[in-house]
């Protein structure tokens, strides 16, 4: 199994200074690798107001000049709000200057405030995202100039520059839960985010139903990822258990009241983020001591995961991130060894 890292920075108004706040999560990310973690992907929200990051394209060009094998991925770029001329060139870009380290994950969007923000049709938002994959995937893929002349974008005679390393493109990530959206997923031969809300049940049941769609194509699953989100959670007492989930809870319903539509109407992950975290968190966050946390890792282990990339919103994320790597992991291998018969 392999461990890696989502989210990013989040400079909550009144505490700490936004400069501190960023460089900590840069040399976070730093240690991370040197701990033995393999990737980084990092969300990306706007007008929210309570200190997320905006940028993460930049961010990860620091990260590619501070690190030296992690993947950078974003998690995700929401493509109906971006000229995808300039989405394919800024990822293009990347992958030269990390030596060929980028991961794209793209996305619909599901706030209702961000695309209101940018003065965009929440509605609209599908034919955006398909339009802007074509164009992004053909700037990559022809070699000369071309030319599109879709509904919302339109270029003539035009070249994307630089191109990729990785041949023919980046990995292209999408976020899905839902059976029509993991089918997609495979149909499109994407890798596959998972949310850090399913159970450990929930989970295995999408992985199944993705691997069971690329074998109905007749694509290779060896050959696509599939990351899973997980919050995590060191405690050693039932206090700080309560309060580590009371924590989670606040920040969830601050990002329930960012989703939600005016008209009351919510999408998949906006359910998801107002749905009961005492009990999401229960049934599949990576929560308890060592041994708990092990255990749990074990159970994603045998509901197929091989990719868990960590949510850490506690107030020691480096410490967590050290006592994971020197603790838990070989505690999980342990325990995976034991279950297969080898001392």
């Amino acid at each position: 199994m392999r461990f890696g890292l989502f989210g990013g920075p989040v400079a909550f108004p009144g505490g700490r200074d936004q400069q501190v706040v960023y460089d900590d999560y840069l040399e976070y990310v730093v240690e991370a690798e040197a701990l033995g973690f393999t990737s980084v992907f990092l969300t990306e929200h706007h007008f929210s107001g309570v200190g997320q990051a905006t940028a993460p394209l930049l961010l990860l060009a620091n990260l590619a000049a501070r690190t030296e094998t992690m993947r950078l991925g974003t998690g995700v770029t929401v493509l109906p709000w971006y000229s995808p001329i300039m989405v394919a060139e800024m990822a293009a870009t990347l992958d030269v200057i990390s030596k060929g380290r980028f991961d794209l994950g793209v996305g619909r969007g599901f706030r209702s405030t961000e695309f209101e923000g940018f003065g965009t049709a929440i509605d609209d938002a599908q034919d955006l995202y398909d339009e802007a994959l074509e164009v992004i995937t053909k700037a990559w893929s022809t070699g000369g100039r071309w030319s599109h002349d879709g509904k919302r974008w339109h270029y003539k005679d035009v070249i994307a520059e630089p191109f990729p390393v990785q041949k023919p493109h980046p990995p292209l990530w999408m976020g899905a839960g839902s059976p029509p959206g993991l089918e997609h997923a495979a149909d499109a031969g994407f890798n596959l985010l998972l949310d850090q809300f399913g159970s450990f049940e929930a989970t295995g049941e999408r992985i199944d139903i993705y691997r069971s769609r690329l074998a109905e194509l007749g694509k290779d699953a060896d050959q696509r990822d599939i990351g899973v989100t997980r919050s995590l959670h060191l405690v050693d007492s039932p206090k700080a258990r309560k309060e580590a989930i009371e924590n989670r809870a606040r920040t969830m319903s601050k990002i329930a009241a960012l989703a939600k539509r005016k008209s009351g109407e919510q999408n998949r992950m906006a359910e998801a983020f107002a749905s009961d975290m005492t009990k999401s968190t229960e049934e599949g966050a990576i929560i308890g001591d060592v041994e708990e946390c092990a255990e749990r890792l074990e159970r994603l282990h045998e509901a197929g995961v091989e990719n868990v990339l960590l949510v850490d919103i506690d107030d020691q994320p480096l410490e967590s991130l050290r006592v994971f790597s020197n603790e838990v992991i070989p505690a999980f291998t342990a325990r995976v060894g034991a279950a297969a018969g080898n001392p």
